[in-house]
């Protein structure tokens, strides 16, 4: 019988090629999106069902859940890859921005996780992979918010994959580096261009130097990173034993080697040294 994967944020970058990945080695693919209307790739593929879902919006989540269980019959892996970041200091993104980031972020997958969780446990299998970021690891400059969402998660699989085990049902979490499809270009947006002239001069350096860094460690391994690899341990991660913490990009297996080979606060020395410019 072949099995189905539930996979949000589907409509670009790793959603995307995951659903793709899936779809390619025999799989029923439910790849659900906000917009499904602007969908046109993966609705041409057989076996694969593009449908809405908003994981801020449970109606929608439970409507895209009962739908794909409707058509194919079961869920075996859902992905949590609906997510989103930015890039500004703490005092610089508002209460709305804040709780918006973290709607998304955090309480969207646990939005879709409790949905899903039900089926999993009425056929006694199941695979839940959170795809969350190296910076659930570490703690960068003027990513306050997103790392916070990053580290909720990468906590909330922790303690999930011990709960659930019990139940036959496995709990992953994915963190990639800097990939092409996930890292906003350190610009102006909305929330680094408030403030007082300190706040924001002092911002605009951060990213400046901050952004060429990653540059240069999306470069890693003397390759740019490709963000296929990510849909591929995301296979992985539904098919075969993996760890409950997984990192892909040689940008992020460097960093987090390094915060693992030294007491916290040297690596964190060693982490202002790299991301901080000369002030």
């Amino acid at each position: 019988m072949k099995k189905t994967v539930l996979i949000t944020g589907a409509s670009s970058g790793f959603g995307k090629l995951a659903a793709k990945t899936f779809h390619e080695k025999g799989w029923n693919v439910i790849a659900t999106m906000r917009s499904p209307e602007k969908e046109t790739e993966l609705t041409e593929l057989e076996s694969l069902l593009v449908t809405r879902l908003d994981v801020t919006d449970n109606t929608s989540v439970r409507n895209a859940v009962a739908e794909g269980v409707e058509k194919f019959g079961t869920i075996d892996v859902l992905v949590n890859n609906a997510g989103y970041g930015g890039h500004a200091l703490f005092e610089q993104f508002t209460d709305e921005a804040i709780r918006a980031m973290y709607e998304t972020n955090v309480f969207g997958v646990m939005n879709v996780s409790r949905e899903v969780l039900p089926v999993m446990r009425k056929q006694k299998d199941g695979t839940i992979i959170n795809i969350t970021s190296a910076v659930g690891y570490i703690g960068p400059p003027a990513t306050s918010i997103y790392t916070s969402t990053k580290h909720a998660i990468e906590g909330l699989t922790e303690s999930m994959a011990l709960e659930y085990k019990p139940l036959n049902i496995k709990i992953k979490a994915i963190a990639p580096g800097a990939f092409g499809t996930n890292f906003i270009a350190s610009t102006f947006n909305e929330d680094a261009s408030r403030g007082d002239e300190e706040v924001k001069s002092h911002t605009q350096k951060i990213l400046t130097h901050f952004e060429a860094l990653v540059g240069q460690m999306m470069q890693q391994g003397g390759k740019e990173a490709n963000p296929q690899d990510v849909a591929d341990l995301i296979y992985r991660c539904a098919t075969e034993e993996m760890p409950v913490h997984n990192i892909v990009g040689a940008d992020a297996e460097m960093i987090v080697g390094m915060k693992n080979s030294m007491p916290h606060q040297d690596f964190l020395e060693k982490l202002e040294e790299m991301v901080m410019p000369k002030m």
